[in-house]
């Protein structure tokens, strides 16, 4: 299986899924025009992934924003993911925010809530 690798720009973020390792990065901004049509290739790839995942998936978000639509395409992510948890695979979430961004700290704690999937709040310096 090859690696998801997406250039970020400044609408979208840059994705890194690399199935070999199990490490999947998300960074920067993700307010795209379309959110279904970004994450749709995403989500068609971890469809492939879910059958024959690594035995530790570790998943790296470090986004800076992202808009409602984006929120929901991430919980989706995340729900495949949990899939993948839910079958005994260990699966982690690091969600990095940075220093005095309550929002973005307030949304990971939300997926969190959500998710059954271990979350780990990583404060990044400004």
């Amino acid at each position: 299986m090859n690696s998801l690798v997406l250039k970020g720009s400044p609408k979208t973020p840059s994705i890194n899924f690399d199935p070999s390792t199990g490490t999947f990065l998300i960074e920067g901004r993700s307010i795209p025009e379309n959110s279904l049509d970004f994450y749709k290739p995403i989500m068609e790839w971890l469809d492939s992934y879910i059958g024959s995942p690594e035995e530790l998936t570790t998943v790296v978000v470090k986004l800076e924003y992202f808009n409602t639509s984006s929120s929901k395409c991430l919980l989706d992510v995340f729900k495949k993911l949990e899939g993948i948890f839910k079958r005994g695979h260990k699966v982690s979430i690091n969600w990095h925010y940075e220093t005095d961004d309550e929002d973005m700290l307030e949304a990971g704690e939300d997926y969190q809530s959500i998710i059954k999937i271990p979350f780990e709040m990583i404060e990044d310096e400004v």
